[in-house]
């Protein structure tokens, strides 16, 4: 590595229960501290994170309820993983998104310090996208190795668009040829999503609250006892879709459990 650095550089990566950094726990963690010479040592810790791991998180990092039943929790060692990382700068790929923050909250809640101000990051992923812009003057250079001289024109990023799709049917054969199935690819959804955002999420028969300090709350409890929280959904910039849920909520109105197709419709 190229990198000079005067103090160790802990590199880290963190598999979760899922991606909501205020509400989700740790199963995971893995530090490889680079120091100044260049020698490395290598950590590696699994958790129980004291509640469920959801079947979708296990598809991800294939980390199940029965591996880590047995393991201590994060507050156990949370003392160990902070002298670790005393004195380190911080790397990774996505960290300051994603893992920074969810370790800052696991700390958090075992009142265990760890500030990371005064720690240098890098991360990788930002490196990434700033070298390999991501827009559609990149992708038609990419893919169809011209110029697009015309950008943010409304008619030209069309035209661009569809020399970019063209362009990527030649370069991935496997890339499919029917609607139905190149629509499914390009708009994965969970199937336990209610909306296409995942705001309500269905969780064994029950509709439930898939966001931010209400999480995990049946939508039921929530419209009963706590009106307020949809009546500030319904004025704050969710989709449609979302919102339509909320509304109907505060009607007394619930969208029925997914069928075996996976539709579901409305009931009183």
């Amino acid at each position: 590595m190229n990198l000079i650095t005067d103090k160790p550089l802990a590199f880290f990566d963190i598999e979760a229960t899922g991606i909501n950094f205020r509400t989700d726990r740790i199963v995971e963690l893995a530090i490889v501290k680079r120091l100044p010479d260049g020698s490395r040592e290598t950590h590696t810790f699994r958790f129980n994170p004291e509640r469920p791991i959801p079947a979708e998180a296990t598809a991800v990092h294939g980390i199940t309820d029965q591996d880590v039943k047995d393991c201590p929790t994060f507050s156990q060692t949370a003392p160990a993983i902070a002298a670790i990382l005393d004195g380190c700068d911080l790397a990774g790929y996505n960290v300051i998104h994603y893992d920074i923050p969810l370790l800052q909250s696991e700390f958090e809640r075992v009142a265990v310090p760890f500030n990371v101000e005064g720690r240098r990051i890098v991360d990788a992923q930002k490196i990434f996208h700033k070298r390999e812009p991501r827009d559609l003057s990149a992708a038609l250079q990419f893919y169809c190795n011209d110029t697009h001289t015309g950008a943010h024109g409304a008619l030209s990023d069309v035209e661009a668009t569809m020399r970019v799709l063209d362009g990527q049917y030649q370069r991935y054969p496997d890339l499919p040829t029917d609607i139905d199935t190149l629509s499914e690819y390009c708009d994965q959804r969970d199937p336990s999503w209610a909306d296409r955002k995942g705001r309500f999420k269905w969780v064994n028969g029950d509709l439930i609250i898939n966001f931010g300090k209400k999480q995990g709350k049946s939508l039921r409890e929530i419209a009963r006892f706590e009106p307020s929280f949809l009546r500030w959904m319904l004025n704050s910039s969710f989709p449609p879709d979302t919102t339509a849920i909320a509304r109907n909520a505060l009607e007394g109105k619930f969208p029925d459990p997914p069928g075996p197709t996976g539709s579901t419709g409305t009931a009183e």
